[in-house]
């Protein structure tokens, strides 16, 4: 599943990313028909904000987006540090989502 925002719409890449088992999630533009998601989709595509957050505190704070990497170790170690370092942040942006027994999602809004 790949969820993005409006600005990657078009249907050559929905194709490509479809024929690869890719889906993608993004929200609706005006001219566009309504489709049938499941809820969990709607929930996620809703936080999408919040994990474009993580991901910029990933590249900003933790030096993510570094690329000068001589092998696949070293890369495999920055980011590994990286999401060792995020782990000790005081604040982190949470997403607030439960799993119930019934096999629905729940928000927790607190």
């Amino acid at each position: 599943k790949l969820f993005a925002d409006k600005g990657y719409l078009s249907k050559v890449l929905w194709e490509m990313l479809f024929s690869d088992g890719i889906q993608l999630f993004t929200k609706l533009r005006k001219n566009m028909k309504n489709h049938i998601m499941k809820m969990e989709d709607k929930i996620l595509l809703r936080k999408r904000a919040i994990i474009e957050t993580i991901n910029d505190e990933l590249k900003n704070h933790c030096q993510v987006e570094h690329t000068r990497h001589r092998s696949v170790n070293n890369f495999m170690i920055n980011i590994l540090g990286s999401l060792t370092a995020y782990c000790f942040f005081p604040k982190k942006p949470s997403l607030n989502l439960k799993k119930v027994n019934d096999g629905q999602l729940f928000l927790n809004f607190a």
